[in-house]
């Protein structure tokens, strides 16, 4: 009991030094960032809602750049959600369309890039982090809680993909964020760590992993250069049915995009060591805002989100399976993707 009381004091003491020091703090500047103004989106322009490019930056001092969509004539505080995902593509893609179109449903939206890919800023680029990504969202929430057409009581957030796992982790975190939904979803720590399936969970196939991982941080130091992964190639005619699908997305006119780490720039190989060893979700079981998660019945991808169902509780958490759907169905098909499902959710939980 001493020691935990001698801790608390501790803990005390250094917010209290922090608080302390405030009025020595300096104003922070956002990195400016080169934005394209011309639509390059892989989905047609709305003309039932307002778009602009926007930036904000998270605490890590990494300034994100943004699609903001909002319903034309729309007036007072509106309702807002922050989209990101799937992983390793960009805002001009499935997050941008799932954007747009709550937007012609009323909610101010935004479709942000992740910190290192796409237009906002972080370098080396193309890294992902565990921490960092679901950091991104609290900070999109930062931007939407601070803008004077929005109700900072009923903001929301949506991740698609390896994203959806981060907004649920966002969700725990983030007593601000009143609504979250995960549009099949990976876990990409779960993953990365264990292989699809989990067919890769044991600990001599994680360490071999580690050290090939390893050795590639002893090459990118020694070339100042980041070995990157190879996305989608094309794939063979006995390949699974998903990576056919995934090809057919990022590599083809349907979803191509030149930002996009999926489209053809790659991953830092690197990445992976942060996502292996820091697994998401840990405290999903304590989020008490609503949580909507939405699956492909035919998704290869299924069991993440099911999975991570099962562990969240309360009676304002769901899990809704689109029949027929596969996993990159739910990136563009406008038959499949269930908006009138996310809408009747949002509207529920952001009044």
């Amino acid at each position: 009991m001493k020691l935990k009381t001698i801790l608390t004091a501790g803990l005390l003491a250094f917010s209290a030094a922090g608080l302390a020091q405030n009025d020595r703090m300096t104003k922070f500047e956002m990195e400016k960032l080169e934005l394209t103004q011309e639509w390059d989106k892989v989905f047609p322009q709305s003309d039932k809602v307002d778009h602009s490019k926007i930036t904000f930056h998270n605490r890590y001092g990494i300034t994100l750049a943004a699609d903001l969509y909002k319903p034309k004539n729309a007036t007072g505080k509106l309702p807002a959600i922050a989209v990101s995902g799937p992983f390793g593509a960009v805002k001009e893609q499935a997050s941008g369309l799932y954007a747009q179109t709550l937007a012609e449903r009323g909610f101010l939206t935004i479709a942000f890039d992740p910190s290192f890919t796409g237009e906002s800023g972080g370098q080396p680029r193309s890294v992902a982090s565990p921490d960092i990504n679901t950091e991104d969202f609290s900070a999109a929430v930062d931007y939407l809680a601070t803008r004077d057409d929005v109700d900072p009581e009923r903001i929301g957030i949506l991740g698609i993909c390896g994203f959806g796992g981060f907004a649920i982790n966002a969700a725990a975190m983030d007593t601000r964020i009143k609504a979250a939904v995960a549009s099949t979803m990976y876990d990409i720590c779960r993953g990365t760590a264990n292989g699809y399936f989990d067919a890769n969970d044991n600990a001599d196939a994680r360490y071999e992993m580690r050290k090939q991982l390893n050795a590639q941080r002893t090459e990118d130091y020694r070339n100042g250069t980041y070995k990157r992964t190879v996305m989608n190639p094309k794939p063979a005619d006995d390949a699974p049915q998903f990576m056919k699908d995934y090809y057919d997305y990022y590599k083809t006119r349907r979803g191509f995009h030149p930002r996009s780490i999926n489209s053809g720039l790659g991953w830092n190989v690197t990445s992976s060591l942060s996502l292996v060893n820091m697994p998401i979700l840990a405290y999903s079981d304590e989020i008490r805002s609503a949580v909507l998660v939405v699956h492909g019945e035919k998704a290869h991808s299924r069991y993440f989100g099911e999975d991570a169902f099962k562990k969240l509780k309360g009676d304002n958490k769901e899990l809704f399976i689109v029949p027929g759907a596969s996993h990159t169905d739910l990136y563009d098909n406008l038959e499949k993707i269930p908006f009138d499902k996310i809408e009747q959710f949002y509207r529920e939980y952001l009044k």
